[in-house]
């Protein structure tokens, strides 16, 4: 099929995967396998309906690019900053460790280092698409093993520099290559400094300029735009298209626009995401492995093996819950796409040779295809064993139904307040979580919590949503509380849900979701300091508390004002500063009424610290 024929290679694609993955699915085989799958099918070995992959393998990239944006929009920068350590650390550990034993084992099996070198590079890669993909689509990215796997993801992308700045030293080269290597990571760096400071300075104002002309397909436009010129511009410079988009996404993760971005961007992600793993099912050079079978297959598996003994070490030491431990392996011990482009680049550069770098990608493309079927066969038979012998006993699940009147979803520190105060009064509660170490943590504190993923229908079910009466929504995550808000509101309308909000967008979001009881983390606690405070300066304790009292409504009411104006930043500030000069108002004339009083007569019970007017008629 040629590949100008578009309408005929869209019908292709679109309809191998409307098949292949529903009947994965239906295998349970998981959504990545049917893609890879489909890609055999249709590509040169299988029907031959597409035998071009690499064009579509270069395309279908972008998908990487859109998901690496969307997770940078997940991350904050504060948050981004509290996982320098795991990113640069254990990511480290992972790359050099790996890349090490390999070196070792292909200088020992008579490879010339600089080829040794380069193989291990690749191998030591893993696929940041499947990684990722693989969380998302098992609600993982919350866990310890998630973040772990996001770390060393985020390392291995922030290391294309220094590899493709080395991959050409290793050849034969004279002095002026070296210099344009070195000059080519100095560009690499002038880049990312360029993209992090034209973040902050431009993106949000071009974005709000665009958002005011009130078209929202215009906003779609200029999100795929941000997108696909922070990719070029990364491509430019020989970097990772990927890094530059995740970078872009983390410095809009605090934007106004930040959820009509993922929205937008959603759908694109998961077709292209779709197409870049049948392109990797398609590029599968079976001429190669046919040739010799054996070799290729002590290949795969001894990377796998390799790289499975670092991961293990490092979950043992970081450390990980056993329970954790088989994802977190499995997702990062294959080989990754960022391998295809170093072996080829150490083609071009002459340090490997075409056939040595075919054999190469030949065996990341399988590892890749293999990753399913090994977690597959990890949730049937490793998981159990592991969870069996674990070090401590297993996260317990609910096994048999609840009939808690009250359900309490996210034991943290919020959760936990509710539940000594519900448990103090004699109330029962079924609780949940969705962190095996806090439940770890909880339980030998003597409280009965159930490892659970709160988003699923079947586990509420298991809980007693069905019979209960309230349902605490105390889960720290901004997206899976909303999730897990809609979903209760959906199938559980008798549930009085009783919600705990991060922030005003976190309030205001609830409040869409159909949520009538929430309170903001830190509300009252900060209105107790602001109590301290007035009390420090001479305040009688009573006129202090009345205060925070009618500043906390005051507050409420102003939030329930901005709710309906979510997503619209100059609505929001208008209505914050008209509340906020409405009450100034409002309580300077109580004090100028407060002063004539006195003025008039005798102040009764007058504070005899207190300052002059610090108690305002009732």
């Amino acid at each position: 099929m040629e590949h100008t024929d578009w309408l005929g290679t869209s019908l292709v694609y679109l309809a191998a995967a409307v098949l292949a993955v529903p009947l994965a699915r239906l295998l349970g085989l998981g959504a990545i396998i049917g893609y890879l799958g489909a890609g055999i099918a249709i590509g040169p070995w299988g029907l031959k309906l597409v035998t071009d992959p690499q064009a579509m393998l270069h395309f279908a990239e972008f998908g990487v690019v859109l998901m690496l944006f969307l997770v940078g929009l997940e991350l904050e920068p504060r948050r981004l900053w509290a996982l320098r350590r795991p990113i640069f650390g254990w990511g480290s550990v992972q790359l050099l460790g790996s890349a090490a034993i390999l070196l070792g084992v292909g200088i020992a099996a008579g490879l010339p280092w600089p080829v040794a070198l380069v193989a291990a590079l690749g191998l030591a890669m893993s696929s940041t698409a499947i990684g990722l993909g693989v969380l998302a689509e098992r609600n993982l990215m919350a866990t310890s093993s998630g973040q772990s796997v996001l770390s060393v993801a985020l390392l291995q992308d922030i290391a294309a520099i220094p590899i493709l700045a080395l991959v050409p030293l290793l050849a034969t080269a004279d002095a002026h290559a070296q210099g344009n290597g070195w000059l080519g990571a100095a560009k690499a760096l002038g880049v990312i400094a360029a993209i992090v400071l034209g973040g902050r300075l431009l993106l949000r104002p071009a974005l709000r300029w665009i958002a005011r002309s009130d078209t929202p397909e215009i906003f779609t436009a200029a999100s795929l735009l941000l997108v696909v010129a922070t990719a070029a511009l990364m491509q430019s410079v020989g970097l990772s298209m990927a890094l530059g988009a995740f970078l872009a996404g983390v410095l809009l993760a605090e934007s106004e626009y930040r959820r009509a971005l993922e929205t937008d961007l959603a759908p694109f992600k998961g077709l292209l995401l779709g197409l870049f793993f049948i392109a990797v099912g398609m590029s599968i050079d079976f001429a190669v492995v046919l040739q010799r079978p054996g070799l290729i297959a002590a290949v795969v598996a001894g990377f796998l093996l390799v790289k499975a003994a670092v991961l293990w070490g490092m979950a043992r030491a970081m450390p990980l819950p056993l329970v954790e431990r088989p994802v977190f392996i499995v997702l990062l011990a294959q080989g990754g796409e960022f391998g295809f482009v170093v072996f080829q680049t150490g083609q071009q550069a002459g340090v490997i040779s075409a056939a040595t770098a075919s054999f190469l990608v030949a065996a990341v493309a399988l590892s890749m295809l293999a990753t399913p079927l090994l977690l597959v066969a990890m949730d049937r038979w490793l998981a159990p064993r592991l969870a069996a012998r674990r070090d401590g006993p297993a996260p317990p699940t609910l096994a048999e139904p609840q009939q808690a009147p009250v359900i309490i979803a996210g034991f943290g520190r919020y959760g936990q307040v509710v539940g000594r105060l519900l448990s103090a009064n004699g109330l029962s509660a079924t609780v949940l979580d969705h962190s095996a170490d806090q439940v770890e943590t909880v339980r030998r504190f003597g409280w009965k919590v159930f490892y659970g993923d709160a988003t699923r229908l079947d586990l509420l079910r298991m809980a007693g949503a069905a019979e209960a009466r309230v349902f605490v929504l105390a889960i720290d995550d901004v997206d899976q509380s909303v999730a897990v808000a809609r979903l209760v509101r959906e199938h559980f309308p008798q549930l009085v849900v009783v919600a705990r909000a991060r922030n005003v967008t976190h309030y205001a979001q609830l409040r869409q979701a159909g949520v009538a009881l929430i309170e903001r983390e830190t509300l009252d606690s900060a209105l107790m300091s602001a109590r301290s405070v007035l009390e420090a300066l001479g305040w009688q304790p009573h006129t202090a508390r009345n205060q925070a009292l009618r500043f906390r409504q005051h507050t409420v009411d102003m939030i329930e004002r901005m709710a309906p104006h979510l997503g619209d930043e100059q609505k929001l500030i208008d209505v914050a500063r008209l509340g906020r000069q409405q009450l100034e108002q409002v309580w300077a004339e109580e004090r100028e009424a407060a002063a004539r009083e006195r003025r008039r007569g005798p102040w009764p019970a007058a504070a005899p610290n207190g300052p002059p007017g610090d108690e305002p008629p009732p």
